[in-house]
């Protein structure tokens, strides 16, 4: 078997970015963007406000319900969270877990967070943890032969399905 290659001179640019996570702060993260367009909860997908953190539906879900968990703030690292942050942070990563078995009754839930460009990142300077449920065969042919996903829930109904299971306590 001879190796592959797939020439993709367009990557370059992405290969070689700053990976500080810096950004243009008259912009911010697009997390921050979201919060601050004003638009109701209901048409950005956040389905928790906290003091220092929300919870919000991955617009680009890997299953129907992928939750992510993240600060106010745009920070790209654990370490660069308050105390205070970290405290709540990890709170509401306990409440979306809670939520999601009472909202899709799953075989197992993911949990994961991405840390810097490298790792998979996709907003590198604004952390954010990743909850979604999984079943027992939720893979199917779809993914493996044409790279693509069904998912058979809109955004809307995920955003109520969560928002009525959230914790209250």
């Amino acid at each position: 078997m001879s190796l592959e290659r797939v020439w993709a001179g367009w990557r370059l640019a992405y290969v070689e970015a700053d990976d500080t996570g810096e950004r243009d702060e008259a912009i911010g993260s697009l997390f921050e963007q979201i919060l601050a367009s004003d638009e109701p909860d209901d048409r950005t997908y956040i389905v928790w406000r906290g003091e220092r953190c929300f919870a919000i539906l991955n617009a680009f879900p890997y299953t129907n319900g992928h939750l992510m968990v993240l600060p106010y703030r745009a920070v790209g690292d654990l370490e660069d969270l308050t105390d205070d942050e970290a405290v709540e942070l990890w709170g509401a990563v306990g409440h979306a877990v809670r939520a999601l078995r009472v909202a899709y009754a799953p075989d197992g839930v993911n949990v994961g967070l991405n840390l810097g460009r490298a790792a998979g990142a996709g907003v590198p300077g604004h952390l954010h943890v990743h909850c979604l449920p999984r079943w027992s065969g939720d893979t199917n042919f779809m993914t493996a032969i044409a790279e693509t996903r069904v998912l058979p829930e809109s955004l809307d109904a995920s955003w109520r399905k969560l928002r009525e299971a959230w914790p209250t306590d």
